[in-house]
């Protein structure tokens, strides 16, 4: 493959990873304005991140079978479509009930782009690369986090909240044209996959078995259920607790954001060095090291702002060193499947992340000291499923995964 090919698949592939961070991010400099604006609460307001993240966990076992069964393209363009209409509805709406049932066919439509981003993956590269091209994709979804409030911030400003959701339903039409124009069709479509209940559920069944998927994927998924943490947590920590405003709280988390793809990119540096079974392990254990360090510091009011950043900062790194790899070694053993192995992962780190998501909105409300609680439940728990799982992995079948 030239260096020109692959560079505009990297491209196309982080816009379609993308899409779905750029959802979830754009709107929440919003949050008061959205609460204020449908006479709710901000906890209200992020129950339409709860059925995101929900739309999201349900779309990926969805489309999984559909790529494996029709190709990668017709359902990743039913998907976009979806995914369009939905945004532009959110634009006029004006009620918190449609609004949060609007951002659940959000999801279900964006998701279409995430499954088939990771299933081409699997599809374009060897093995041996994967990791790397994950990394890549890590670089240009880590832009996301970076734009996406910052842009919102301004937009919401300047034009209010409502505009956000035009602006994504153009993203929407700009990533389909991109799909459509400049993606090669890489799986041809296996008419042996049934979609009837009964042999979907047993197919995905046999990915779940798989111990190699079900160590990483769990431990990815809880690990990354972090990030979802932080994410849901984020407007009431700095609009409420600290009380910044939409433009500030833009720029906060942009920077934050520089460290998980600063350590995603390091880790692709690291990976002609070590393994990615043994960055997973590093990455967990400063994880758990951080969020005690963190909750300590709350409990005993040592941090202010700028110590409270410094904190997501360190625990966002760490996220760096394990979401590529997990992602690898998950989806390694399979070939044939790669869709719905592609779906059940995104599942799994989805469906682990609404519950995160939703915790937020029950306990944390007006202290941050929740939220570490959340970092070092989900941290300690990952990292006790990985040195159990690895137990069950034989060598020859990890030895693919290098």
């Amino acid at each position: 493959m030239d260096k020109k090919k692959y560079v505009s698949l990297v491209l196309v592939l982080g816009s379609l990873t993308a899409l779905g961070p750029f959802s979830i991010d754009m709107y929440l400099p919003g949050f008061t304005g959205i609460a204020e604006d449908l006479n709710t609460s901000v906890n209200n307001v992020s129950l339409t991140l709860s059925s995101y993240f929900i739309g999201i966990s349900a779309g990926q076992l969805l489309y999984g079978p559909l790529l494996d069964r029709f190709g990668r393209k017709k359902p990743l363009y039913i998907g976009l479509l979806v995914y369009i209409l939905a945004s532009l509805a959110c634009y006029f709406v004006t009620s918190i009930d449609y609004f949060i049932g609007l951002r659940f066919i959000q999801a279900v439509g964006s998701c279409a782009a995430s499954v088939a981003a990771m299933t081409m993956v699997r599809d374009l590269f060897p093995i041996k690369e994967i990791p790397k091209v994950f990394a890549k994709l890590m670089l240009i979804l880590g832009l996301s986090p970076m734009l996406a409030p910052t842009l919102g911030g301004y937009i919401t400003a300047d034009f209010g909240w409502h505009m956000v959701f035009l602006v994504l339903t153009f993203m929407g039409i700009a990533v389909l044209l991109a799909s459509k124009f400049l993606l090669p069709s890489t799986y041809q479509p296996d008419t042996t996959i049934s979609l009837k209940p009964k042999p979907i559920i047993s197919n995905f069944l046999s990915v779940i078995k798989q111990p190699q998927f079900y160590t990483y994927a769990f431990t990815g998924g809880i690990a990354f259920s972090g990030l979802f943490t932080y994410v849901a947590s984020s407007p009431v920590i700095f609009m409420d607790i600290f009380d910044v405003d939409e433009k500030v709280y833009g720029w906060i988390f942009a920077f934050l954001s520089i460290s998980f793809i600063g350590t995603s990119q390091l880790n692709s540096y690291l990976l002609r060095k070590y393994t990615s079974e043994q960055l997973i392990g590093i990455g967990l254990k400063l994880q758990v090291l951080v969020s005690i360090v963190f909750a300590i510091g709350i409990f005993y009011d040592f941090f202010d702002l700028y110590g409270v950043i410094a904190m997501l900062f360190l625990f966002l790194g760490c996220l760096g060193f394990c979401n590529p790899n997990t992602t690898a070694l998950s989806l390694a053993p399979f070939e044939k499947n790669a869709g719905s192995a592609s779906a059940v992962m995104g599942a799994v780190q989805m469906g682990l992340g609404s519950l995160a998501s939703v915790a937020v909105g029950i306990f944390v409300t007006d202290s941050i000291f929740p939220v570490t609680m959340i970092f070092i439940g989900s941290s300690i728990l990952a990292l006790l499923i990985l040195h159990f799982g690895k137990k069950n992995i034989t060598n020859e079948n990890l030895q693919k995964t290098y």
